[in-house]
């Protein structure tokens, strides 16, 4: 099915059920999907512990610095290693060249963490960036179906996570979340199913000559 190597990352509002659609497109093509054990993955290439990198996961950085000059991002080439190993930027540094690493080596499906950026900055060009989105009702009723919880705390969950996750992306790439010029394709899943979106998805890295 797969005829020639090529990466696919997804960055997803919480809730809108990007995470539950690339996982399950990941294994009716057979490769890996990645997102929190990306974590786990750089903090034993790092030897760092992997707490470190779950308080910064999806975060915004602290440094003042890129707060006030709005057009000044984190480097994300090498991470450092000096006394500021564990900042949130170097932090991100490892994980991006854990990214990076993959993204060389195996056909897979990357969840957030800015990789669709990080993948571009490194002058990969086989990657397809989509962006998947959905009405504030359909996020509700999949939050409160995925996590099984009641209607408020999906309500908070959502409001917070996904404002992290613009702080975050914005902090380290220095563009809004939501730009469709960041992205291959944006997806409204308001209004079609996980099987529909997931047709949506294969349908177009089909088109663009990745798969049979």
């Amino acid at each position: 099915m797969i005829k020639k190597h090529f990466v696919i990352t997804i960055d997803r509002q919480y809730g809108s059920g990007g995470r539950v659609v690339g996982k399950r497109l990941a294994e009716e093509l057979g490769i890996h999907f990645y997102d929190n054990d990306i974590l786990k993955l750089t903090s034993e290439r790092t030897a760092i512990g992997e707490q470190y990198f779950r308080l910064a996961d999806e975060k915004a950085g602290n440094n003042i610095l890129y707060k006030i000059v709005s057009h000044l991002t984190p480097d994300i080439s090498s991470p450092k290693l000096d006394e500021n190993i564990v900042s949130p930027e170097n932090l991100f540094r490892f994980q991006a060249e854990v990214i990076r690493e993959i993204a060389k080596n195996e056909t897979c499906i990357i969840a957030g963490r800015c990789s669709n950026f990080v993948l571009s900055e490194a002058k990969m060009e086989d990657h397809v960036d989509f962006f998947v989105y959905a009405d504030e009702e359909t996020r509700i009723k999949r939050a409160m179906d995925y996590n099984k919880i009641e209607r408020e705390e999906a309500i908070k969950r959502i409001k917070r996570i996904n404002n992290e996750r613009k702080k975050y992306h914005k902090y380290y790439t220095g563009q809004d979340w939501m730009n469709p010029e960041s992205y291959d394709l944006m997806i409204n899943a308001s209004r079609i199913s996980y099987d529909e979106m997931e047709v949506l998805m294969k349908d177009y890295i089909r088109m663009k000559g990745f798969i049979d």
